[in-house]
C-alpha cells in the first residue's frame, strides 16, 4: 500500500520541532471520508530497551457482524531500528516509519485508521494519528490512554458519555483555546479515553466512529486487536 513521501526522518529534534509546526498546517480537520469498508487499527511499541520499534496493523471489515464482532481480513507487524531517542512531543519520529512500512505489507488499503495514540491533542497539533495521516493521506483518528496536553471536565459515567478536550494555548500569544479532542467513557466503570482527530475527520466524526467500534472492553476494538497481535508475536519471539 503505498504511501506519500512528505520528508526525511534524520532530523534533528529542533528541526523536527519545526517541521511538526508546519505539517500542522496541513492537517485537515473536516471530514473528507469514503465509504468505509475496511477499518484499520495500529499499535506502536518498543522492544530490546527502545532498539527496536514495532508497528501492528490489524484491518477490520466494516460493518461487523455483530455488535462488537469484527471479522480480521488483513494484518502485518513490522519491526525496525529505533529512529530517533525518546524527546517528548516527538514520538511519531520514533513510532511512523515502522507503521508505515507495515502498511506496506499490506495488500489493501483502508478507509479508516485508528491509532493508538494521539491525533490533534499534541501541543503542535501533530500526534502520531496526525502524522501518519499525513503519510498515508487517509483519515485518521488517535485514541490515547492517556493526556497529552489540555483540560478537560469529568465524563459521564455510563458508555458513551464523553467531556470536551480543551487547550488554552491557542495561537503564538497563547490567547484563546481551542477543543482539540473528546474525553470517552468507553465502557462504564473505568477511566475514558482520550480520543482526537487525526486527518481529514471532524471530532464529532472521530467520535462517532470510535463509539461503533467499542466492543466489551475499554479500547474499541481496532486498536485492542493490534494490540493483541504485537503481544501475541512477542510472545512467539521469546
Amino acid at each position: 500500500m503505498p504511501s506519500l513521501s512528505l520528508h526525511d526522518w534524520n532530523l534533528a529534534p529542533i528541526d523536527a520541532i519545526a517541521l511538526q509546526k508546519r505539517l500542522a498546517g496541513r492537517v485537515e480537520r473536516e471530514d473528507r471520508l469514503e465509504p468505509v469498508h475496511r477499518i484499520a487499527g495500529v499499535d506502536i511499541g518498543f522492544e530490546q530497551n527502545g532498539s527496536i520499534t514495532r508497528a501492528a496493523v490489524v484491518v477490520l471489515a466494516w460493518p461487523p457482524v455483530g455488535e462488537g464482532a469484527f471479522e480480521v481480513v488483513e494484518q502485518a507487524v513490522h519491526r525496525e531500528p529505533t529512529r530517533m531517542p525518546y524527546v517528548p512531543g516527538l514520538l511519531s519520529f520514533r513510532e511512523v516509519p515502522a507503521a508505515l512500512a507495515a502498511f506496506e505489507k499490506l495488500s489493501g488499503r483502508p478507509q479508516l485508521v485508528m491509532v493508538d495514540g494521539q491525533g490533534i491533542a499534541h501541543p503542535r497539533r501533530l500526534g502520531v494519528a496526525s502524522h501518519l495521516g499525513l503519510w498515508l493521506d487517509l483519515p485518521t483518528i488517535g485514541v490515547a490512554k492517556k493526556r497529552l496536553c489540555g483540560r478537560h471536565g469529568e465524563p459521564g459515567p455510563e458508555r458513551g458519555g464523553w467531556a470536551p478536550l480543551v487547550d488554552d494555548r491557542v495561537g503564538a500569544r497563547g490567547d484563546g483555546e481551542e477543543t482539540i479532542g473528546a474525553v470517552l467513557r468507553s465502557r462504564r466503570g473505568v477511566k475514558p479515553v482520550f480520543v482526537s482527530p487525526g486527518h481529514r475527520l471532524s471530532l464529532p466524526t472521530a467520535l462517532e466512529w470510535v463509539v461503533a467500534c467499542l466492543g466489551k472492553t475499554k479500547l474499541p476494538e481496532p486498536t485492542r486487536l493490534a494490540d493483541r497481535l504485537a503481544s501475541r508475536r512477542d510472545r512467539k519471539r521469546r
